[in-house]
């Protein structure tokens, strides 16, 4: 349930509202991930000031445990759903339940299973809490627990990602399946089957539910099968379901025309136990990584497909091969009936490796001497816009119809390109920035601006940038904060600086928010929830809960203005004036 903070009473101010409920407007609610169909992340209303910890709840009992398990025995190896709320009063959050069992010693795989292993995984539940704003308080109404379970198709824990329209809400299941429940009360109206029959037990729902305007659901489904030749394929279909009932599905494996075969050979990257890359042939020529089965294209695990005011809908693919697909990948367009309307591949368009992106040196990161100028050291190839499974980014429908969508690479210091695209998939151009991010769309003057986080991973300032309709910067605000800070039992908070971060934190934001006047929601590694406003000056500054004790997480707020955030495996509500 959810608590007050007690320990905080004496300093929490009166929770109010900038508007009545007369004035919300019905499409200030958050209704998905990105917060609608198109994913900009975007509120009508403008948030609430002089922010304070209002409610919070736990949503993921097993953090400081998943934490242990991670390479700095800190951070949460998972991605964290946006809260739903709606503009009348109702919350709709993920709250795990179940069991986990830790590694003795960490990341030993022993007692098998335990940590990351998708075994383990498999012991928790996972529930979509309601609850209802009463006289200024959070209360529970309803709890619904989903069969759903994380796959070995994915190997690790995916995104459990729910949609909501007027009056349901949608929460992934078993099987590929979806539930349909009653928003007053949490009964199930209906199970959307896209196979029919009985629940496919090795069918999987890898990433977030998408609803159009029109209250249609559009999700992702993938399958793993077995080739001719015995190697382990995933196979994937587009599901669209209307409120009336009606279902239908595209397969991925035939949908892009061009798009390399199941037993067609696709190139893998070369390893970190080499060069990188390797120097030219004595007769000029550049040696090229082994090749193997490309397998089936499917949609990226974590992506959710976007819709347009058109009703076009946009997804992203990539080839199986777990060796090196992800450069195998495509933006892709769809009618509203699921024929293709268009498919850009991400191959072919950058030209920013050696000597651009990546100096030439004897590091192992570094391009050798004689390699031409901008390919990528990992492959020797022009640089492939990487589609990256461990991503929650998903395309980003603009106002001006064009779309934005955020890749991954390693030659760049394993940051990405914001990759943007005109309305018939034509590209226009990128940005160079740190990956795994829906960007916020900010609209104002006749124009737009997105946020972006900024992260350079081999040092230096952590940002969160704003850029123009042309991707270029308009500001970048940095992550200052070197102290470490727990919040104790009493509500205080501890601090100290051991010198361990002296450029910052990371920016740990999968998809931020932005409030009708252009300010910017968002966390931290450091603990801390920040607002950025339209300038780039700080205007709020909250400690959650600690430091580093941090997952993917996304922002929602409400048709108030209230934030919702999460930290340390806790839901926090901020509210003010």
């Amino acid at each position: 349930m959810f608590l007050r903070l007690a320990a905080l009473a004496a300093i929490v101010l009166p929770l109010t509202s900038p508007v009545t409920p007369t004035q919300i407007r019905p499409d200030c609610a958050w209704t998905q991930w990105g917060q609608s169909a198109a994913h900009t992340g975007h509120s009508c209303a403008p948030g609430q000031r002089n922010l304070q910890l209002v409610e919070h709840m736990v949503v993921d009992p097993f953090a400081e445990q998943e934490a242990g398990e991670s390479q700095s025995g800190s951070y949460i190896p998972v991605h964290l759903p946006a809260p739903l709320v709606d503009g009348e009063g109702n919350v709709f959050v993920l709250k795990k339940g179940g069991s986990y069992v830790s590694c003795d010693p960490p990341r030993s795989g022993r007692p098998a299973p335990c940590g990351r292993d998708v075994g383990n995984l498999r012991r928790e539940t996972w529930s979509i809490q309601a609850s209802r704003w009463r006289a200024g308080r959070l209360v529970p109404a309803w709890s619904f627990t989903s069969d759903w379970k994380p796959s070995a198709i994915v190997g690790r824990e995916s995104l459990f990602q729910s949609a909501m329209s007027r009056t349901s809400v949608y929460v992934p299941g078993s099987g590929g399946t979806v539930f349909q429940l009653d928003k007053k009360d949490g009964r199930v109206i209906r199970r959307i089957n896209p196979f029919g029959g009985a629940v496919d037990p090795a069918a999987f729902t890898p990433g977030a539910l998408t609803l159009d305007a029109d209250g249609t659901l559009l999700y992702n489904v993938v399958r793993r099968e077995r080739t001719a030749s015995g190697l382990d394929d995933v196979h994937g279909w587009l599901v669209r379901a209307t409120p009336g009932g009606k279902l239908s599905t595209v397969d991925y494996r035939t949908l892009i025309p061009g798009a390399p075969r199941p037993t067609d050979l696709c190139y893998e990257e070369f390893t970190e136990d080499l060069p990188l890359p390797p120097p030219p042939k004595p007769d000029g020529s550049l040696a090229k990584p082994v090749r193997s089965p490309c397998l089936s294209q499917r949609a990226a695990f974590g992506v959710a497909p976007a819709v347009g005011p058109d009703g076009a809908v946009y997804t992203v693919t990539r080839a199986q091969n777990v060796a090196g697909g992800h450069n195998y990948g495509y933006l892709v367009a769809l009618n509203a009936d699921l024929t293709l309307r268009w498919a850009t591949s991400l191959r072919g368009i950058l030209n920013d490796g050696c000597g651009v992106l990546v100096p030439y040196g004897t590091g192992p990161f570094d391009c050798r001497a004689g390699a031409p100028r901008g390919v990528d050291p990992y492959t020797n190839l022009r640089p492939a816009a990487g589609v990256e499974d461990e991503s929650t980014a998903s395309p980003v429908v603009l106002p001006d119809g064009a779309v934005v969508y955020g890749t991954r690479n390693f030659y760049n210091v394993q940051r990405g390109h914001l990759m943007k695209f005109d309305s018939r998939g034509h590209y226009l151009t990128n940005y160079d920035y740190g990956w795994d991010i829906t960007p916020a769309v900010y609209r104002h003057d006749g124009t737009y601006s997105l946020y972006v986080k900024d992260l350079h991973y081999d040092g230096g300032a952590q940002y969160i940038t704003r850029l123009n309709a042309d991707l270029k910067p308009e500001w970048s605000h940095a992550e200052t904060e070197t102290r470490t800070c727990e919040r104790l039992p009493d509500g205080t908070v501890s601090c100290v600086d051991e010198g361990q971060h002296p450029d910052g934190f990371e920016w740990c934001i999968s998809a931020p928010a932005v409030d009708r006047d252009g300010a910017v929601y968002g966390l931290s590694q450091d603990g801390n929830f920040y607002v950025i406003d339209s300038r780039g000056q700080r205007r709020e500054k909250v400690f959650l809960s600690k430091t580093i004790a941090s997952a993917y997480t996304p922002v929602s707020l409400d048709s108030r203005g209230r934030v919702y955030a999460q930290n340390n495996g806790q839901l926090y509500v901020l509210g003010g004036k």
